[in-house]
């Protein structure tokens, strides 16, 4: 006669489980591949029933192997038919073709953190050195073995689909499949390395008394899990067995809505500024080159206003007219000075270019607009806008992200009284143990500042820039007196607040990484 747990368990069996029970025969320990075999159920169907016979705890897991299977990713698909860069590089100089950095970026099919990567490795094993203009010259002799390695091992990889990494005779291969995997990043890498799980279970002593069990009461039909108006309208239901309900179970859990934590740590910062006495500043997504740059003293020739660096839109291409009298006192500070008690850039200014069109690529454009809107003295203003640079996506870069940008007027104001500020930020919004301060250089701010903060995980990272505005800022705005400001990426901060060690999980859409996320840090 059976235990009554036994018998309760035996008859909450579901049949999928029943199957796996009786493939483990007389066998101590299976692998999971002849479960499958010997059950006949597929990957999923095993996976799930073996996952309910585990919480059960009829059967364990006996052992364990973990193989690591390398095979081409995109990169590497392509580099098997073009070479890697650094040996096209190479093969260019060696036809005695003249080639600089941007010639690499403009027309030869390469990513520009591709050429990026190529030049600079190759720079550092003395492959090639940059001479006058820019131009790159290889440098006879150089030792390049390893990336004709790489480019081996790629077609043979491409060959064979993948390999199973771990053998001692492939180890130097092996050590370029992770030297490469890692330095290019999993999105670009030139490999992809991938995990397969081999697992053997065991029957607990439950688990052979269940299946001892199941064996003894032999074969049933199929049984069914809900009575169905068919079955009762021609009688089909009679001779079938029905599976018992295990009113024991716990219930699918009901998740009640909530705020997404990135959007509770946004309101959360607004609170604190608002109740510091800050004024919430507002701004468009889509902003002219005038305010996003030439009324913050960025001159028309700065690299960061090349298109490598910021979105232009496409249509419409303009603005409207820039009011004045900013317009004419912008492009006269630019020029020559005249009204900020200085030289200027001295470059003719073109009005044309200041109404291009740009997503907002930082939020100090709301402060300039903020000021040329005759602001309190002394005031305190503070905007959370979402900003737009193109960048290489990582741990800690986006190409669109969120900047809390602020401005404090008055005639008090002094260098001092923002590292203050910046420090009460990072230690009370970031919540970051350590702070530090390093000098910077900003167009529009003298002095300038770098807020760095550590990262429990991450280490040393910067979250932006601030300073003291140029008289060749605020004067033009008609701002007469000191105003500090700083540019700081949300983003980071919400990292270091959330305890997240890579941006890219502040928009993660995993539900289940979201409902576990702690919304804001309490103090």
């Amino acid at each position: 006669m059976l235990a009554p747990e036994i018998s309760a368990l035996l008859d909450g069996l579901h049949p999928l489980e029943v199957r796996v029970l009786l493939a483990f025969g007389e066998v101590p320990s299976v692998a999971e591949a002849a479960l499958r075999e010997t059950s006949g159920l597929d990957a999923s169907r095993l996976s799930m029933a073996l996952g309910w016979l585990l919480t059960k705890e009829a059967v364990r897991i006996e052992r364990e192997t973990v193989t690591r299977r390398a095979s081409l990713a995109e990169a590497g698909e392509r580099y098997a038919a073009e070479l890697v860069p650094e040996l096209r590089i190479l093969e260019w100089l060696a036809v005695g073709e003249r080639l600089t950095v941007a010639d690499l970026r403009a027309g030869r099919g390469l990513e520009p953190d591709e050429v990026s990567g190529a030049v600079g490795a190759l720079k550092g094993l003395g492959a090639i050195r940059i001479v006058e203009g820019g131009v790159l010259e290889a440098v006879p002799g150089a030792d390049v073995a390893e990336f004709h390695a790489l480019q081996r091992l790629i077609g043979a990889l491409r060959d064979a689909g993948s390999r199973v990494m771990g053998d001692p005779s492939t180890a130097d291969d092996d050590r370029l499949i992770e030297q490469f995997f890692k330095k290019r990043g999993k999105a670009k890498g030139i490999f992809r390395i991938d995990e397969e799980k081999d697992r053997s279970y065991a029957l607990t002593p439950l688990g052979e008394a269940l299946a001892q069990a199941v064996a003894a009461k032999g074969a049933v039909g199929e049984e069914v899990s809900q009575l169905t108006p068919d079955l009762l309208k021609d009688g089909a239901w009679r001779g079938k067995v029905f599976r018992k309900y295990n009113i024991g179970l716990r219930p699918s859990r009901v998740f009640g809505g909530k705020k997404h934590p990135y959007r509770a740590f946004l309101d959360e910062v607004k609170t604190r500024l608002v109740s510091m006495g800050f004024e919430e500043m507002r701004g468009s997504l889509i902003e002219n080159e005038f305010w996003n740059m030439d009324a913050l003293y960025m001159p028309q020739f700065h690299p960061a206003r090349e298109i490598h660096d910021v979105y232009f839109v496409r249509e419409p291409r303009e603005s409207r007219p820039i009011p004045e009298p900013f317009a004419t006192n912008v492009a006269q500070v630019h020029e020559s000075g005249k009204g900020a008690g200085s030289v200027g850039w001295r470059y003719p200014f073109d009005p044309s270019r200041a109404r291009l069109l740009v997503l907002r690529s930082q939020g100090t454009a709301v402060s300039a607009r903020t000021m040329a809107g005759r602001p309190k003295i002394p005031g305190k203003y503070f905007s959370i806008a979402r900003c737009f640079r193109y960048d290489q996506v990582d741990a800690t870069h986006a190409p669109d992200f969120f900047q809390i940008e602020g401005i404090v007027l008055g005639e008090g104001i002094t260098f001092r009284t923002l590292l203050g500020l910046l420090r009460l930020f990072a230690v009370e919004v970031a919540r970051a143990p350590e702070v530090k301060f390093l000098p910077a250089y900003f167009p529009y701010t003298e002095p300038s500042v770098e807020l760095h903060v550590k990262h429990p995980k991450l280490g040393w990272m910067e979250l932006g820039g601030a300073g003291l505005f140029r008289p060749e800022v605020t004067l033009p705005l008609g701002v007469t007196v000191p105003v500090i400001a700083w540019g700081l990426g949300l983003d980071r901060m919400a990292m270091m607040a959330l305890g997240i060690r890579d941006i890219r999980d502040l928009f993660t859409p995993d539900l289940e990484q979201i409902r576990a996320q702690r919304a804001v840090v309490a103090p």
